[in-house]
């Protein structure tokens, strides 16, 4: 059996960059501190012979800076380094895509009241398996057939999954079913208001709020 592999949101830059050399920076990338060659290899999940090799080709290029502190070699990102930006931003690439998902809503022709996310992503545990699980709120007064309302939803869903690499799992509920299911045991619901984010609109508590006045 294949299984399709998505972006691992837990290790981007691994996901992008493949290998030891991947894994050293990825350390490097997450601290500001200067880190001598052992500390670089455990936080890695390296050898440090594996680390020995990659970061001597890595000062060269200019990214990683080696400070001498006999006995040790110290080594630091150089976050002025012109590809040093785009790694930072590939390490927070989860918090990129939060931010997406809310802009893309926004630019819908029939915009949610609320896109929540929920599941592994929520919780910054997806994987390179995990979809993308999220919950979009119809607007009060627009009908679950209405056909204006259905295109939005598979814009958003196709745009999501087009920037993320990843699948998208959306639930469609509507305003006034809210609290319902919010009384609902359901463990898809616990899970909601347990860890869902609010990438745009209304969090659940105000959407009940909304209802209940």
């Amino acid at each position: 059996m294949v299984y399709a592999v998505d972006m691992d949101f837990t290790r981007p830059i691994e996901a992008i960059i493949p290998g030891v050399q991947g894994r050293v920076l990825a350390v490097l990338v997450e601290t500001t501190a200067e880190l001598n060659l052992r500390t670089i290899a455990r936080l890695a999940g390296v050898s440090a012979a594996q680390a020995s090799r990659v970061l001597p080709h890595l000062v060269e290029l200019g990214l990683v800076e080696r400070r001498e502190v006999p006995p040790s070699s110290l080594f630091r990102l150089v976050p002025e380094h012109i590809a040093a930006g785009p790694l930072l931003r590939i390490a927070r690439a989860r918090d990129g895509m939060l931010e997406a998902m809310g802009r893309i809503a926004g630019d819908l022709p029939v915009s949610p009241t609320s896109v929540i996310v929920f599941g592994s992503f929520a919780r910054g545990e997806a994987d390179a398996h995990s979809d993308i699980d999220t919950m979009l709120v119809r607007p009060a007064g627009v009908e679950e057939a209405d056909e204006a309302w259905a295109a939005s939803v598979e814009q958003w869903s196709s745009a999501v999954s087009r920037v993320s690499g990843n699948r998208v799992e959306v639930i469609e509920v509507g305003a006034d079913e809210i609290a319902g299911h919010l009384a609902s045991r359901r463990q898809v619901w616990r899970d909601i208001r347990r860890d869902g984010l609010v990438v745009y609109g209304l969090d659940i508590d105000e959407l009940a709020g909304a209802l209940r006045g």
